[in-house]
């Protein structure tokens, strides 16, 4: 492989505004489990009904998902909440409701870096003040497409995508950083456990005023801890069983088995992926705001693209990074060329030129970082259609 390019400020500015530049930033990244060996297992999400997201391929290889674009944008996102990231965007906070606790009150607040739906979040939407910004920074965008506005308020929401379905625009953005691991080589595991309760030790007498109450109220005692209880079968919902029986062919069907993890024998890979394209199409009110916009998304982006943060995903599921990273930039014909992105001194210069293309941007932050969730105001988020009940794209 050739000596990777050197990364310039120049470079980074050709990148966000050169429609002959590359149409996008790429690396793929090898994880590791933290327990290491020849017999590697993790757990991957599960989802309702059908438990691991494994897809099997023309040759029989098995690819499970370990972690979602939605996920991994979610994991990434809360890095501008901490130093030195949090000085690149504005820190709003949501206070969701008061608890109290004898004397003391406690107030529950929230970084707005925290909600999944970023600036188009139903929380947000539910605060008075912060709701009519984002309201008139979303007009802004399908309208003139200026991003100027959004990026005053939550920058990260053109970052990691987002979709206005319940606010009046209806604007809908792509990701401009595109994260997901998968897992090759897999085969899945299941798992069992026997619960034994105290259910022999009563008498009988006991449990009798036991079984008795526990029909009249139509509960299972094993359900409250009163009899053993085998954990074989995963529950699933009732359309689901009916189609996913717990036995078929006098056999425990392996759909409905409790999931024990996957037995990874090939690689655990990461796709990371910059969209350049999909930047270099964001504007602002002019052509000299259209360039820093454009910078300084890119260089929220780089960084949220190229950091270490902890890859603990779940139970079971502990990564680390592998090896060195190559990065590579994509042009529209012809041979990817390697950038130096994963470097101190790549790294030094990413984080500079951030401080730098923010300074525009945090002159103009809102006076106000702090809003609270109204109650009322979510009633009526209720009680009104958004783009997917309107059935639009």
């Amino acid at each position: 492989m050739s000596t990777p390019d050197t990364l310039t400020e120049d470079v980074i500015d050709a990148w966000a505004n050169d429609r002959n530049g590359p149409v996008a930033l790429h690396l793929k990244q090898k994880l590791v489990p933290v327990e290491e060996g020849e017999h590697a297992m993790i757990f991957p999400p599960t989802y309702a009904d059908i438990g691991y997201n494994i897809d099997t391929l023309a040759d029989g290889t098995k690819v499970a998902m370990i972690d979602s674009v939605g996920s991994q944008a979610n994991r990434i996102e809360p890095i501008f909440k901490e130093e030195p990231y949090s000085a690149l965007v504005p820190q709003i906070t949501i206070e969701l409701r008061t608890e109290k606790n004898g004397d003391k009150e406690h107030r529950v607040v929230r970084s707005l870096l925290d909600f999944a739906h970023r600036g188009a979040d139903a929380v947000v939407m539910s605060c008075p003040g912060l709701a009519q910004k984002v309201a008139e920074a979303f007009r802004v965008l399908s309208q003139s497409n200026d991003a100027g506005p959004l990026c005053e308020l939550a920058p990260t929401s053109l970052l990691f995508g987002v979709w206005d379905s319940r606010g009046g625009s209806g604007e809908k953005r792509p990701r401009l950083v595109r994260s997901v691991i998968r897992a090759w080589g897999v085969e899945p595991l299941y798992a069992a456990a026997q619960f034994n309760s105290v259910w022999k030790a009563l008498s009988d007498d006991q449990k009798a005023e036991l079984e008795k109450e526990a029909k009249a109220k139509k509960i299972k005692l094993s359900e409250k801890g009163f009899a053993d209880a085998p954990a074989v079968f995963r529950k699933v919902s009732q359309s689901a069983a009916k189609s996913m029986s717990e036995f078929r062919n006098g056999s425990p069907n392996p759909e409905r088995r409790v999931l024990g993890g996957v037995v990874v024998s090939g690689s655990i890979e990461r796709d990371i992926t910059i969209n350049l394209t999909a930047l270099r199409q964001i504007g602002g009110a002019d052509t000299d705001s259209t360039k820093q916009i454009r910078r300084y998304l890119l260089s929220l982006a780089l960084l949220a693209a190229t950091v270490d943060f902890d890859l603990y995903l779940r139970e079971g599921c502990q990564l680390r990074f592998a090896g060195e990273d190559q990065w590579f930039a994509v042009p529209r014909r012809g041979d990817r060329i390697p950038i130096d992105l994963a470097s101190e001194d790549a790294q030094k210069l990413l984080l500079s030129y951030a401080k730098n293309v923010v300074k525009p941007f945090q002159s103009k932050w809102p006076e106000t970082l702090a809003y609270q969730f109204d109650i009322k105001e979510a009633k009526k988020l209720l009680a009104k259609k958004d783009e997917d009940e309107q059935g639009e794209e």
